[in-house]
């Protein structure tokens, strides 16, 4: 039974994090590159006061990222 284990262990360490993880699809259903994010200029940034993302300014509990 450990050996069962080990074999299923080292398989999703050695090739199945591709088979798991979601890839970009367009509206049709085909597989596409996944766009790359945006980022804001460093300038005009703000997080949301609560969960501490990035947000648009102006959206509401947004506040400015404090500037270094």
């Amino acid at each position: 039974m450990k050996a069962l284990a080990l074999v299923t262990l080292l398989a999703l360490m050695l090739g199945g994090g591709e088979a798991i993880a979601k890839p970009c699809v367009d509206p049709k259903g085909k597989t596409i590159k996944c766009p790359a994010e945006t980022t804001q200029p460093a300038g005009n940034r703000c997080i949301n006061s609560k969960t501490r993302k990035f947000v648009k300014c102006g959206s509401p509990n947004s506040e400015p990222v404090p500037q270094n």
